[in-house]
């Protein structure tokens, strides 16, 4: 008899020995997205923009295989990206609560597209720092954090 359990161990990266999946940042303010994992590679794009949130998907050396939230990627140097964890907002005028509570008041909205500082996340909530603003939203409105992610 075949079980259908879901596999329990998490994929861990060859080179960091981190998971994978993993979301990280965008360090520099352009980056170059090769076709595989060396400079001898072609460019098949450039990322310009600072902070933008990524998911790693493999590793190779020094390289990451990355993706967006468009599912567009390639391979970037190590050195380009960030542990810095951010999102980016899938909404129009997503609220910014005081506190994890739907009832408690609203501190800022942010914009569709605007990229955002992960500062934790707890099993359905995470706090967002923007433009100087900060405060809780629900998970699911934003793409840069797993559903079961949560961290301090």
């Amino acid at each position: 008899m075949l079980s259908a359990a879901p596999a329990v161990a998490a994929e861990r990266g060859s080179v960091t020995n981190l998971p994978l999946p993993r979301f990280v940042s965008m360090k520099a303010s352009e980056g170059n997205v090769r076709r595989g994992p060396s400079l001898s590679h072609r460019i098949d794009w450039v990322y310009k923009r600072r902070n933008m949130p990524l998911q790693i998907t493999a590793e190779h050396g020094h390289w990451r295989r990355v993706q967006d939230r468009d599912g567009a990627g390639g391979w970037v140097h190590y050195s380009l990206l960030s542990g810095v964890r951010t999102a980016i907002v899938e909404v129009d005028l997503l609220n910014l609560h005081a506190r994890p509570d739907p009832a408690s008041p609203v501190n800022a909205q942010l914009s569709l597209g605007v990229v955002a500082e992960l500062r934790q996340c707890q099993s359905e909530w995470c706090e967002l720092s923007a433009g100087g603003y900060r405060g809780w939203a629900r998970k699911g409105a934003y793409w840069g954090v797993q559903p079961n992610d949560v961290f301090e």
